[in-house]
């Protein structure tokens, strides 16, 4: 089972996104090791999840979700 997935975390830049293990920045255990996944609230803003198709069910007031709880079409 999957971590649940933080919507916006308070220092997202501290951990790797790319997996489930997120990382320390410093400690990478996965991929190449020479860069980490950045959070899509670091690139998209905080309301990253309202905008486009990531087809996610989020709660009102949630700070988290489970990866694969998606809306169905």
């Amino acid at each position: 089972m999957s971590k649940r997935f933080p919507l916006n975390p308070q220092h997202p830049e501290r951990n790797c996104w790319g997996c489930d293990h997120y990382c320390a920045t410093d400690a990478l255990r996965c991929g190449n090791g020479s860069s980490r996944t950045q959070h899509p609230a670091e690139l998209l803003g905080e309301d990253w999840y309202e905008h486009g198709e990531w087809n996610l069910d989020v709660a009102e007031n949630a700070r988290s979700i489970q990866p694969g709880a998606a809306r169905s079409k």
